[in-house]
């Protein structure tokens, strides 16, 4: 008994699996991919893109920290040079650029949203979903992202804000999507999101 009970404790506590890491490579892959079709700007420098969706639907079915992880997995190849970012940006230089921000945002707004979405290890619900891709999906990557755009670009933080506004109904749409996707896999395999507790107790049993 006291040697299953310290194999389920010494589970709980294992960091990230050979599972969670194929994982966090797909969701760093598809929001890579999300960025594929380009984006375009409005009143200058930061694009309008795809890729905040790949951001909310990695916290929202990853978690907060493998959400993270995979958004600092894919700033990490875009720093190397890999031109992973919308219209085939990469590099140093885009961390610091006005969009700088909203790339660390990317990363913040992963895990609030992991956080929020999957509090206490626990499946999705609607209003929770709804929350944590709100807060953390836009919210957050806005609160990161428009002060450096203004301090990069020189304009005023009231009148950058206000250009950035631009982005909101997009992110609206995008978040809309990203609740749907989330709630309908809930539904559709739900083994996807069981706490990491609950799924790493499981290999403890008595051999």
């Amino acid at each position: 008994m006291t040697s299953s009970s310290t194999r389920v404790s010494a589970g709980a506590r294992r960091g990230i699996d050979a599972a969670d890491i194929a994982r966090i490579a797909v969701f760093a892959a598809i929001v890579a991919v999300l960025g594929l079709p380009g984006g375009f700007s409005v009143f200058g420098s930061v694009p309008i893109t795809a890729q905040t969706l790949g951001v909310m639907l990695a916290g929202a079915i990853l978690g907060a920290w493998r959400g993270a992880v995979s958004m600092l997995v894919l700033l990490a190849l875009v720093a190397l040079g890999l031109p992973l970012l919308s219209g085939g940006r990469g590099g140093l230089g885009v961390f610091v650029g006005p969009s700088a921000g909203y790339l660390v945002g990317w990363v913040a707004g992963a895990f609030l949203v992991g956080l929020i979405v999957r509090a206490g290890g626990s499946r999705p619900t609607w209003p929770r979903t709804i929350l944590g891709v709100v807060v953390g999906g836009i919210v957050t990557i806005y609160a990161l992202g428009i002060p450096v755009q203004s301090a990069v670009t020189r304009l005023p933080l009231a009148e950058t804000a206000l250009q950035s506004l631009v982005f909101l109904p997009g992110d609206l749409v995008k978040a809309a999507i990203a609740v749907a996707i989330t709630m309908t896999l809930v539904r559709a395999y739900p083994r996807a999101f069981r706490s990491a507790v609950v799924r790493r107790a499981s290999p403890a049993e008595p051999r």
